[in-house]
């Protein structure tokens, strides 16, 4: 069975980081290795929140994965606490990284155009550097603008799929082969751009009711697991929009934003046949 270590944190409540990615990853029939940032009392989209950082632990956890000599087929990154920590985890990737391994990064940071409330430049400058360690990113459009310089009303205010691509296109190297540019929204759907060395494609979704927290992990989840499996970036991409979109059919929404995130969970037998 193919392991993917997932660097992420744990939320008591709302369906996001390793309470969404320990499901989805186990669906497609991948194990699960949680490598925990963060404890936190309920995810960050709530009120309020209580947050425990776990970057004194990181370290000590590692070191006993080194003892046990673990290869792991896939690395997805997702939510830091702190700048320390992108440090550590940009060496843990340096120690496990073999010919083998693909590392996705996820660049959590901000959503429309406001950073994350536990967020600060400092860290985000040092997510970007943890970027160029990635085969596959997967930004939102305002992680995007920040790992590009861009101002996201600038961006926004244009046309955004063209520029979203340039931009994404602008990222690729010798070590990051594909950018996906998530959710970007225009005239009722929902755009996934996926930007490698032979151009730029799209994956459109109709846009649904109400704004969800998680899916950005539901996703990057789903394509990590896909793509280990040894679907195409295509593949995964649309199977992690489509999977979306039936857990937003799956989940009321009577607030117009839902902080504790979508009922993925009907939808996980949609995901035990990509195995």
């Amino acid at each position: 069975m193919k392991k993917i270590a997932v660097v992420n944190d744990i939320s008591g409540l709302g369906k996001c980081s390793l309470s969404a990615a320990l499901p989805i990853i186990s669906a497609l029939g991948c194990e699960c290795c949680p490598l925990p940032t963060a404890v936190l009392s309920n995810q960050t989209g709530f009120d309020s929140f209580y947050c425990k950082s776990l970057t004194e632990t990181i370290p000590f956890y590692i070191n006993e994965w080194k003892k046990l000599n673990i290869k792991f087929d896939g690395i997805l990154t997702g939510y830091m606490a702190d700048s320390q920590q992108v440090d550590l985890i940009d060496k843990f990737i340096d120690e496990f990284k073999t010919e083998e391994t693909t590392v996705f990064v996820d660049p959590v940071m901000a959503d429309d155009g406001v950073l994350y409330d536990t967020y600060d430049n400092e860290l985000c400058e040092r997510i970007k550097l943890l970027t160029k360690k990635a085969n596959i990113i997967t930004p939102n459009l305002t992680e995007l603008c920040i790992l590009c310089g861009k101002n996201y009303k600038d961006i926004k205010a244009e046309n955004s799929l063209n520029k979203a691509g340039e931009l994404a296109s602008s990222l690729l190297s010798d070590t990051t082969n594909t950018v996906i540019v998530t959710g970007v929204k225009s005239k009722g759907y929902i755009y996934n751009i996926i930007a490698d060395n032979s151009g730029c494609s799209v994956v459109r979704s109709e846009k649904l009711h109400g704004s969800f927290s998680g899916t950005g992990d539901i996703f990057s989840s789903i394509v990590c697991g896909a793509v280990t499996n040894g679907n195409t970036v295509e593949e995964a991409v649309t199977l992690a929009a489509g999977f979306i979109s039936s857990a937003i059919k799956n989940t009321p929404s009577s607030l117009g934003y839902e902080p504790d995130g979508v009922n993925f969970q009907k939808c996980l037998r949609v995901l035990t046949s990509e195995k």
